[in-house]
């Protein structure tokens, strides 16, 4: 959506908005606010609104959290006497000039030079989630809220009237929901996003946990989002799907069996960052007890049918032809996760090399060949701190408040004498 200050302010006095709540997330992809009031907006317009941003790193004073107009959305489950409204926001030192740490601002910049380049992107999300029961206190519990299975329907699942109140939500608020269904797990949940650009594709999917956890309390559930919640369940992923143009066509052409020379390198380049990157895309200890588990993926390869590989190249049927990526969490911080995931295979294609990809072709079901993903936190980010690519394609802010985080993370579970009760205490009730 397109606005100016002026005509934000008139809806706001018009739909009698009491509260105008600042969102950015942290670097692991959670959701942070400032709420102001109306009065205040003009202001956060032309300045910006200060704020304690310790909460990003430690090394951070204040920051000017600055709202993106087309960015207006109001929260459906608050009260309609009284309306709360959203803006995401941009980064900045209280100089009025970029903070280097801004994730969202540097994926921004990222995809505006892949427009000059000539490229078009689109990103998609679906991402899974258990819905648990609430003790007598309120707290939440280990119990799933039902025993269904995969694409089950009610009475078997439970989750139903959840799920679609949930999607109502979503699509009220400009988010685009396509499918939802039961998955796996006992109450496990999915929800796919229509593709959109990348920008709005990691507003979205920030925005959809804080939704998804809203109306599961609103029914007397609780949402997880931890990737590994249930020891003897199925994990919980997020599915990224891309599709990409240069100059108009698409690079993953219509068919596997002719895809474009671009498309083979674009996958190619993915493959051979993979590990570098899954530090990213994976950012708690529990997210390594996912792979290799039910439909995870554990090797670096692709598949066109093998539902439980790394990437997935389906056929395009009514679509735009795309890729997906399957190994990721909800754990993780979109902006950067879609950054690193980009830049892989731009990488790809501006040297030239589809080895990878066509390697993956002519070794079949042989998984004994592959590379395989990293098999814990601490493997993930030793290989991350060892990457030339990382480090040239994200911001040395952003490189260090990460790792920061991921050591302390890998200390702590290294020092915990219960490793199921340190994951749950940190995860469980926060991602």
């Amino acid at each position: 959506m397109s606005f100016s200050p002026k005509e934000i302010l008139k809806f706001v006095e018009e739909n009698d908005v009491k509260f105008i709540r600042l969102t950015f997330c942290d670097m692991f992809g959670s959701l942070k606010n400032v709420a102001i009031m109306p009065n205040e907006l003009p202001r956060a317009f032309e300045y910006g609104i200060p704020f304690d941003a310790s909460c990003i790193a430690e090394s951070c004073s204040d920051l000017l959290l600055v709202p993106d107009i087309s960015t207006l959305s109001v929260l459906p489950w608050r009260p309609k006497s009284g309306r709360v409204v959203r803006f995401f926001c941009s980064l900045k030192n209280t100089d009025g000039s970029d903070y280097v740490g801004d994730m969202r601002t540097e994926l921004t910049d990222y995809i505006n030079k892949l427009r000059l380049d000539g490229y078009s992107c689109e990103m998609g999300t679906k991402c899974e989630f258990y819905l648990f029961e609430l003790d007598e206190r309120g707290e939440p519990t280990k119990i799933p809220h039902d025993k269904g299975g995969y694409l089950d329907v009610a009475p078997l699942d439970k989750c139903e009237n959840a799920r679609r109140e949930i999607c109502l939500s979503l699509e009220e608020m400009g988010m685009s929901p396509k499918s939802s269904c039961h998955k796996h797990g006992p109450a496990q949940n999915e929800i796919e996003f229509r593709e959109s650009e990348p920008i709005t594709a990691a507003d979205n999917m920030v925005h959809y946990k804080t939704v998804v956890k809203s109306i599961a309390a609103q029914n007397g559930l609780f949402a997880s989002f931890m990737p590994k919640p249930l020891p003897d369940e199925h994990g919980s992923a997020l599915s990224i799907s891309i599709s990409l143009r240069k100059g108009g066509e698409n690079i993953f052409g219509n068919d596997i069996n002719t895809m474009p020379y671009e498309g083979k390198c674009f996958i190619s380049g993915i493959l051979g960052r993979m590990r570098e990157i899954t530090a990213f895309l994976n950012c708690t200890t529990n997210s390594y007890k996912r792979f290799g588990i039910g439909y995870a993926p554990k090797y670096v390869n692709w598949s066109s049918e093998n539902r439980s590989q790394l990437i997935r190249v389906p056929k395009p049927v009514g679509i735009s032809p795309r890729i997906e990526i399957r190994s990721a969490d909800a754990c993780c911080n979109p902006y950067i996760t879609f950054k690193l995931i980009l830049a892989a295979g731009i990488e790809g294609i501006n040297t030239g090399d589809c080895s990878l990809f066509e390697s993956a072709v002519h070794m079949g079901e042989e998984k004994n060949v592959f590379q395989k993903l990293p098999s814990s936190l601490d493997e993930a980010a030793a290989i991350a701190a060892d990457s030339e690519f990382v480090e040239r394609t994200l911001s040395s802010e952003i490189r260090s408040n990460i790792f920061s985080q991921l050591e302390r993370q890998i200390s702590d579970y290294a020092a915990a004498p219960d490793k199921d009760r340190f994951e749950e205490e940190s995860y469980f009730k926060f991602v």
